[in-house]
């Protein structure tokens, strides 16, 4: 048993496209979340580091002092911040170590013992330096700022490669989702506006009357929902409108049977008057007579045939067919289905000249003559005249024909029906 796949669907493409967006964002968000959260933590560290190396610039600020100037005040503030450097070293080893090896970490403790013992060679109130103790204290303070300042210029490269890192992903992300959002926005068009586009040619070739159906080559569920639903409405629009046209043909039927009887009544009269007269004067008749009165019967049955054939095409039901229709002749043809219902008193004019032809559907051309023919009938009330007259125009798009604004091009017919009666 074959298995069935699912029918692709407008509204999962676009659910699909939403959640893809989203995941897009969450996972840029939570990227970011992490670099932030990593950037603050080097920005404490730079402040740590910050605290550290002002801490021992003023060990050697003071240093100094006091070798200029000898006084305890200054050796007493050198080995607080002394003891200010050992603190912060302790306290914050373990973001330190983020920069610096644990052997330079052990190397820059190393150098603030051997300098604070050589400090405290210095006592109170001794104005002049042990011999050889103040070369050293300055060599190891300067080793101590050398370290520190080394520690804080790495710390610095670390900061700044994570703002470069983070900036690389931001232009990385929004080139990314640019994209991104593009090609899903092709996709989706693909998938959405393209069918819909195409559902909106096929609709207008359907009311210019070019095809009877819709048609698409999407498979999405719900353009093929709707182009059933469209097509069925179609249909049924079809099935209304045959019915709607044999029922004004039924209508027109009970007007014109009235009329065919009477065109019918004159060629039968002759046909029976002619077989009268040849059986009365069978034996005595004249030949030539006789051929006269044959021919005469042969034609009175064209005649009835013809007005009965009529009747039939007008009344047989046909699919919509366009052809060449000749005018004048349909005009005649038609009046002469009504002609036993016009009053003695209305007078029935046709003004068309042989040669003008309409490409048409003969039976639902004369099927709207017919009607507009009754209607100016009953309109007369029995007294008047109504003139059926037709002309060729030549005219561009948009020009007016006639009375009417028409978006035609090329050469047309006006067709005019007419009457003197009221309205």
């Amino acid at each position: 048993m074959r298995r069935l796949l699912p029918q692709p669907s407008l509204r999962r493409k676009v659910v699909i496209g939403y959640y893809a967006v989203a995941a897009l964002i969450a996972v840029a968000s939570a990227f970011s979340f992490g670099e932030l959260k990593a950037l603050e933590d080097k920005m404490i560290l730079a402040e740590r580091m910050s605290e550290l190396f002002d801490a021992t610039l003023e060990v050697r600020r003071f240093e100094r002092n006091y070798f200029l100037y000898g006084q305890d005040a200054d050796r007493a503030e050198t080995g607080e911040y002394l003891a200010r450097v050992r603190q912060l070293l302790d306290a914050n080893r373990a973001i330190l170590l983020a920069v610096e090896t644990p052997s330079r970490l052990a190397e820059f403790r190393t150098l603030l013992d051997r300098y604070g013992a050589e400090l405290a060679a210095f006592a109170p109130g001794n104005k002049r330096a042990p011999a050889g103790r103040e070369p050293r204290l300055r060599a190891l303070g300067k080793d101590l700022v050398a370290i520190a300042e080394e520690m804080a210029g790495a710390e610095r490269r670390l900061v700044q490669s994570s703002l470069a890192r983070f900036r690389g992903f931001l232009v990385v992300f929004i080139g990314a989702s640019v994209a991104f959002v593009v090609a899903l926005g092709k996709a989706l068009s693909r998938s959405v506006a393209g069918p819909l586009k195409e559902l909106e040619s096929s609709v207008a070739a359907v009311s210019a009357g070019k095809r009877g159906r819709l048609y698409s080559r999407s498979r999405d569920r719900e353009v093929v929902a709707v182009i059933e639903a469209f097509n069925h409405m179609l249909k049924e629009l079809e099935l209304r409108q045959k019915n709607l046209v044999r029922s004004e043909k039924l209508a027109s039927l009970g007007t014109m049977l009235s009329g065919v009887a009477h065109e019918l009544n004159n060629p039968l009269s002759n046909i029976s008057t002619s077989c009268q007269i040849l059986l009365e004067e069978l034996d005595e008749a004249d030949p030539a007579m006789q051929q006269e009165m044959l021919e005469q019967i042969d034609q009175q049955t064209g005649r009835a045939r013809n007005i009965v054939r009529s009747l039939l095409d007008f009344t047989r039901e046909r699919e919509f067919r366009r052809e060449t229709v000749a005018l004048r002749p349909l005009v005649e043809q038609t009046l002469g289905f009504v002609r036993g219902e016009v009053p003695a008193k209305t007078a029935i004019k046709i003004d068309i000249p042989d040669d003008v032809a309409v490409f048409a559907d003969p039976q639902r051309l004369q099927q709207a003559l017919l009607n507009l023919i009754k209607n100016s009938v009953e309109a007369l009330a029995g007294r008047g005249e109504i003139d059926v007259s037709a002309r060729k125009l030549a005219a561009q798009a948009g020009d007016a024909l006639g009375d009417v604004s028409c978006d035609v091009a090329g050469d047309a017919v006006d067709i005019v029906i007419a009457d003197d009666g009221p309205g």
